[in-house]
């Protein structure tokens, strides 16, 4: 099996697996606040289903309206999308599933980003499971380091920047990145700190968390 054809079919596998999760929420969880700032369950939900098949005159429309603001446009398009109710959201998500759908120019990678750490923003503050496939850290570490400002703006901030001075390695996989004293962690936690979200205290181990507890608000 190539690369490619690994990613795809680990994309879709997440994309579905998110989807039957969403399926299983009663209304109060659709309405509950997510680890994503401002945004509640189903705006999460609405964004993975619509920003992937936002063509590039609407995108360009939208980002007018928001003050050609990449931010604002993505927070508020979110909010706007969800009205449009639970079953055309799922409708959708399923149907981005099955057609690979990503964003307008960005690489095949960034759709398994979303599935992987957005599935994340809903299920941690709701208690629900839901591992992290510790092969998807490898590629979404190396998307999101490898990403420049401004475009790391809606993918977390500047990872490199948050980890600087450390060495990180997963304890789930092989898997490691940096300079400096060791951060051990799972494949889950290692993402949730590349990616900008909340590292609960002890997910993470090693000489090198004191090194990071300021920009993880443990200070």
């Amino acid at each position: 099996m190539s690369d490619a054809t690994a990613l795809s079919a680990l994309t879709r596998s997440q994309r579905e697996g998110f989807v039957d999760t969403l399926e299983a929420l009663g209304p109060h969880e659709w309405a509950a606040p997510s680890l994503c700032d401002g945004w509640r369950v189903v705006d999460v939900a609405a964004h993975l289903a619509w920003a992937p098949v936002l063509g590039a005159g609407a995108g360009a429309v939208a980002m007018a309206r928001h003050g050609f603001s990449m931010n604002r446009m993505i927070a508020r398009s979110a909010v706007e999308w969800s009205a449009r109710g639970r079953q055309a959201i799922l409708d959708q998500l399923r149907d981005n599933a099955r057609s690979g759908a990503r964003p307008v120019g960005m690489p095949p990678v960034a759709a398994l980003a979303d599935a992987v750490v957005h599935g994340l923003d809903v299920r941690r503050p709701l208690g629900l499971p839901g591992q992290v496939p510790p092969e998807s850290l490898a590629p979404l570490a190396d998307f999101t380091l490898g990403t420049p400002w401004p475009l790391n703006a809606v993918v977390g901030g500047s990872a490199r920047r948050r980890v600087a001075g450390v060495r990180l390695v997963a304890s789930d996989t092989d898997w490691a990145y940096g300079e400096g004293p060791e951060v051990r962690g799972s494949a889950e936690a290692l993402l949730l700190l590349l990616y900008g979200r909340h590292v609960a205290r002890g997910a993470i181990l090693g000489d090198g968390v004191p090194v990071l507890a300021s920009r993880l608000g443990h200070a």
